[in-house]
């Protein structure tokens, strides 16, 4: 999987984090394509070695680390590195698609019907991997949908050469060789031959998108047959999702979360997701939720905008949390929770997404961050993240300005800025 996220989408994803969504920094699941639009290239000095001769110190290191030297020369047979994964590890989209969009993607019709088909199709192996592990199938079935379509978008290049190529010439080269050692353990312990470790360019793999690393705490053998097989055995790559949910948190029948309306004069400082209050202290800010009854939880939950002020509100539980930990993305977890809700018959929204703003570019995002610093309000670093440091810079300033402090970048926030430098 990927992220410096979680370990599954977290370290996958930190080499994704190109594809972050502009009003949270989020991050795009691995499965889906590249938003379309220009994209700058981040210069890099090139290696001061031949791939050989990196090659040949890594293999050292490999057979320090417990790799047999018959595992890492049949791995490395042939391997040179994959041009089109130092493209793409260098690329960063200039624009991205507004959360709208994505969760139109993400939550499409066919999509919804075809998981339920899958549900379906595999609910002997659900129901055994609910009572293993306590994790609602659904939302298993959505993780799966959105990392490969259900198994049919796994990813197509060799493991091993990517993460090579990103040990030997990527901007992260320690996570690369973290994960290639993580690969070869996979190889020496027998699960999959080489030739059959497929992914994606940064290494996430499987049904579920695995990262190497943590395929090897979580992956589990659910059909019995001796290997951990997430490409081939959908109960393997299901369980294997299941467990590591179950380990990030999970509570069975707790919702990931609901749509809510707030009261006029409500206080959007407090949509962060770091701000956590029991549902009764959300009802006493005025909260309610837009289904009409009160779901049963006793947990805290944080408020969300996915769009600021003038979006879709939901208050999300813990359940949401570990969704975030699989993948570090907000739009991430809200598509999963909604395509597991469209499976039931719900995952229909109430509020209107502000469909007129135009999501900013990320030089109009590393512009707003400038401006935010040369008036004080430490954004954190320029790059272009909308991250929680910029959001609660963003807040400040609206304040200032009289604004609805959502902490939501726009472009009529970034010609202010512009209009009073």
């Amino acid at each position: 999987m990927r992220k410096p996220v979680s370990p599954v989408f977290g370290q996958r994803c930190l080499l994704a984090a190109a594809l972050s969504l502009a009003a949270f920094g989020l991050l795009s699941s691995c499965a889906e394509a590249p938003p379309k639009g220009s994209a700058s290239t981040t210069t890099q000095a090139p290696p001061t070695q031949s791939f050989a001769q990196w090659r040949d110190g890594f293999r050292a290191q490999a057979l320090a680390a417990g790799i047999s030297a018959q595992t890492f020369d049949r791995a490395f047979d042939g391997i040179q590195p994959d041009d089109a994964v130092v493209t793409a590890d260098r690329s960063q989209p200039e624009f991205t698609r507004p959360v709208w969009q994505y969760l139109d993607s993400a939550v499409s019709p066919a999509r919804v019907r075809s998981g339920q088909a899958r549900l379906q199709e595999n609910a002997a192996a659900l129901q055994r991997i609910d009572a293993t592990y306590g994790v609602d199938q659904e939302a298993v079935v959505a993780i799966w949908g959105m990392e490969s379509n259900f198994g049919a978008q796994m990813g197509s290049k060799n493991v091993i050469r990517s993460l090579a190529t990103l040990a030997y010439e990527g901007r992260r080269p320690d996570f690369g060789r973290d994960q290639l050692i993580a690969a070869l353990q996979i190889l020496q312990h027998g699960d999959v031959p080489a030739h059959y470790m497929i992914g994606s360019w940064a290494g996430a793999m499987g049904q579920t998108q695995f990262i190497p690393t943590t395929y090897n705490r979580y992956a589990v053998d659910f059909d019995g047959d001796g290997r951990r097989d997430i490409w081939g055995s959908s109960s393997d790559a299901l369980a294997s999702t299941a467990n590591y949910l179950h380990a990030s948190g999970w509570q069975r029948g707790l919702p990931w979360g609901f749509e809510v309306r707030l009261p006029p004069g409500f206080d959007y400082s407090q949509a962060e997701m770091s701000i956590r209050k029991p549902l009764a202290e959300w009802q006493s800010l005025g909260i309610q939720p837009l289904s009409g009854t009160l779901p049963s939880v006793g947990t805290s939950m944080s408020l969300l905008l996915p769009a600021g002020y003038r979006g879709p509100a939901f208050l999300v539980t813990d359940n949401f949390h570990a969704i975030l930990k699989y993948n570090n993305s907000s739009s991430y977890a809200l598509a999963v929770g909604l395509l597991a809700d469209s499976f039931k018959g719900g995952g229909q929204l109430v509020g209107r997404w502000p469909v007129g703003d135009a999501p900013l570019s990320r030089s109009e995002r590393i512009e707003l961050q400038q401006s935010l610093a040369a008036r004080g309000f430490a954004p954190g670093s320029a790059d272009g993240i909308i991250g929680a440091n910029t959001r609660q810079a963003i807040r400040v300033y609206q304040k200032s300005i009289g604004l609805p402090a959502d902490g939501y970048p726009t472009e009529e926030l970034l010609g202010r800025l512009r209009k009073n430098p």
